[in-house]
């Protein structure tokens, strides 16, 4: 019996120090670990913790993709601290794209805001799946495949994008290739790709090497 009440005690600790934690503000001042940032002083939260007004106006998509992308991440948005979620904005000139990338922390879902927007996926067996999204419509990426999204008609298109963490990460294949100071001739040899062709890209990408 005895054994039976210090459980049902041990219960209703655990549950009232759970509850007693609604949430965890991001100190942005120190540094972020695997379970993200340490939480400020809950006296010091504010309601504008939880709010972001950033993705209300179109990015600037005068640069070498003719894309933008704002994101509201923890690092803008500290309330979404260590609640598995964020969101982000994605302007798409004429002629955009966002290169083949991947997320390796998040599964992304986009939903089309105007325009007709091309995007697709990889899977790991290296099979493709694209499909031309147009208003309204909603496609997802899972978790750390290879994907991407150009724009799929000659008027600006819009999306919103959200992610099941609230730092995604990001790695663009094409500057992960050639936007760095991996030797040419490494990448040569593992792309297949002419000693030409390596080096344009990189002048394109500013990458050296």
């Amino acid at each position: 019996m005895l054994q039976i009440l210090f459980f049902f005690a041990l219960l209703f600790t655990f549950s009232k120090n759970a509850a007693a934690i609604d949430f965890c503000v991001a100190n942005l001042k120190r540094p972020a670990g695997p379970a993200g940032y340490p939480c400020i002083t809950p006296t010091k939260v504010r309601t504008n913790d939880f709010v972001f007004t950033g993705l209300g106006v179109a990015g600037n998509t005068t640069n070498l993709i003719k894309a933008a992308v704002t994101p509201s991440f923890v690092a803008q948005f500290p309330g979404l601290n260590g609640l598995g979620l964020s969101i982000a904005r994605l302007d798409l000139a004429p002629g955009g794209v966002v290169p083949m990338h991947t997320h390796p922390a998040a599964s992304e879902i986009l939903y089309v805001l105007h325009g007709k927007i091309t995007a697709g996926f990889i899977s790991s067996a290296n099979s493709v799946y694209v499909k031309t999204l147009f208003k309204g419509d909603v496609m997802v990426f899972p978790q750390g495949l290879l994907h991407f999204q150009t724009n799929g008609g000659g008027k600006p298109a819009s999306a919103v994008v959200s992610f099941n963490n609230p730092d995604p990460g990001l790695q663009i294949l094409d500057f992960a290739l050639f936007g760095n100071n991996l030797a040419s001739s490494l990448v040569e040899q593992t792309t297949f790709l002419d000693d030409a062709t390596v080096k344009k890209l990189k002048g394109i990408l500013g990458g050296t090497g």
